[in-house]
């Protein structure tokens, strides 16, 4: 499949890019709360990856939107046993939608990716697309973390570029230069599988997509904590907000070994 985005995509991406690295959040000025096209929403979701941008993103740009319901979060139990907290709570059942609300927190390994347990209320949707739904979150989180793998093999680049050993950037160094051109080669791999996805949108190559995304930007995070040694895993530095989202979305819309699981049924 030859697959190439439009010049309008790619303006958009600068565009997204220019204005979440200016610190500016509101997503709705530039009408980001209005994209449908899974396309285009993997276009989105890697630039918010890219910036670590925190909140109910899944849920309330992507999810409810293709349920016909507005902006908050929801839990898909077995699948996403929790959701992330927000204003506004539903909690799908079956092919039907409740209204929820929070009962009590629940630990995260991300601290900005707050969690809570969700009691179902009044039915508010029913006969609702779930499958696609739940297939459209598994995209735009496995863009997203192809976003976040951007980063933190930038963010790696810089430091082996300033950082010096022997008198010469650790980044001279064969080894270090293996490490990251291997973190390279997994995300450039894996972003045509996460397009791929977007167009076809099959439960199999929404997995396959999802498995290789986890994988590149696990391999990052692990090659970047390597790269960075001793200040990567402290709380101050950029890094570890990074490294954080990465680890919690890896298995969120389900694990790795879910989705290769669900691959090999589909063969």
């Amino acid at each position: 499949m030859m697959f190439t985005l439009s010049s309008e995509q790619t303006d958009f991406a600068a565009v997204l890019h220019g204005f979440l690295a200016a610190g500016k959040r509101d997503l709705a000025s530039l009408g980001v709360d209005e994209v449908t096209d899974p396309v285009d929403l993997v276009v989105v979701f890697e630039e918010l990856g890219h910036h670590a941008v925190s909140g109910p993103l899944i849920e309330s740009l992507a999810v409810l939107p293709s349920l016909g319901l507005g902006p908050g979060s929801l839990a898909f139990p077995p699948i996403v046993p929790h959701a992330v907290e927000a204003d506004r709570y539903y909690l799908v059942e079956g092919d039907a939608v409740r209204s929820a609300l929070a009962t009590s927190p629940v630990p995260s390994v991300d601290p900005e990716r707050r969690l809570v347990e969700l009691v179902g209320g009044e039915v508010v949707a029913t006969g609702v697309p779930v499958e696609r739904a739940i297939d459209l979150g598994v995209l735009v989180c496995s863009a997203q973390l192809l976003g976040l793998g951007r980063a933190v093999l930038e963010m790696s680049t810089a430091h082996a570029k300033a950082r010096a050993q022997f008198g010469k950037p650790i980044g001279s160094f064969q080894a270090v230069k293996h490490h990251l051109a291997n973190v390279h080669i997994g995300l450039e791999l894996a972003r045509p599988l996460v397009f791929g996805a977007a167009v076809t949108m099959s439960p199999r190559d929404v997995s396959a997509a999802k498995v290789a995304a986890s994988d590149a930007a696990w391999q990052a995070a692990r090659t970047a904590l390597q790269v960075h040694g001793a200040i990567g895993y402290t709380a101050e530095h950029a890094l570890g907000r990074f490294l954080l989202q990465t680890r919690a979305l890896r298995t969120a819309w389900g694990s790795p070994s879910m989705h290769r699981a669900r691959v090999l049924e589909a063969l």
